[in-house]
């Protein structure tokens, strides 16, 4: 599912429901060593995704440990987003030299709880989701846009170190003309972007799918 929301430079990989996972490594262990069950089987789960996902590029498995914010920590030379919700797990990652930046995002195929939309989507944003649900009404647009902005912070934060508020960027999503379960999704961004290539960004974009009870987002940053 993560794979075709990725480029060709870009390798995932995902598990679902209780797949058993490698032991996590002693340095790994210790940041779990007094969290509750779900915590410990979620952070396995995307850690045995990341170390895949690192075999897959031709790089050793090492530890991933949570750095500033929870930002994963990365071996040098990779790039890399994580995520999950309940029954999922997944990683991406790139080589340095191939993609900027990358983010992730997964969720359940739910509509967000009362009030949530209101505390994370811009005026423009609910407008456009209000059409997306006329058009579309199988897809729980506020819960895309949710997913959507986590994936942009997730690629915006190893580029600037800095915090993303939900109301920093403008997402607008596109419905695919074939398939409306998928599609396209800019964010524009309304806080002076990082620089990438010698030029500062605007906006970000990304591409978004729904299936198997989740719906699923990827924003890649290239280089130019």
């Amino acid at each position: 599912m993560i794979e075709e929301l990725l480029t060709d430079d870009t390798v995932g990989v995902e598990t679902y429901g209780d797949e058993e996972h490698p032991p996590l490594y002693p340095e790994e262990e210790a940041v779990v060593a007094r969290a509750v069950d779900k915590r410990r089987r979620e952070f396995t789960a995307v850690r045995s995704c990341a170390r895949r996902a690192m075999e897959k590029l031709g790089v050793s498995p090492r530890a991933v440990l949570p750095g500033e914010r929870g930002a994963p920590g990365w071996p040098p030379g990779l790039v890399g987003s994580m995520t999950h919700c309940d029954g999922y797990a997944a990683a991406a990652l790139a080589r340095a030299g191939d993609l900027a930046s990358l983010g992730i995002d997964a969720e359940t195929h739910l509509p967000l709880p009362d009030g949530v939309l209101d505390a994370v989507a811009l005026p423009g944003e609910t407008e456009r989701l209000r059409r997306l649900a006329a058009e579309h009404p199988a897809v729980h647009w506020d819960r895309l846009l949710f997913s959507a902005k986590e994936s942009v912070y997730k690629a915006w934060f190893p580029l600037t170190g800095r915090w993303l508020d939900f109301s920093e960027a403008d997402i607008d999503i596109r419905a695919g003309d074939s398939d409306p379960r998928a599609g396209r999704f800019d964010a524009r961004l309304l806080v002076p972007g990082p620089v990438v290539g010698g030029r500062r960004l605007e906006r970000f974009e990304g591409r978004w799918t729904v299936g198997r009870g989740l719906v699923a987002t990827a924003v890649t940053v290239p280089h130019t």
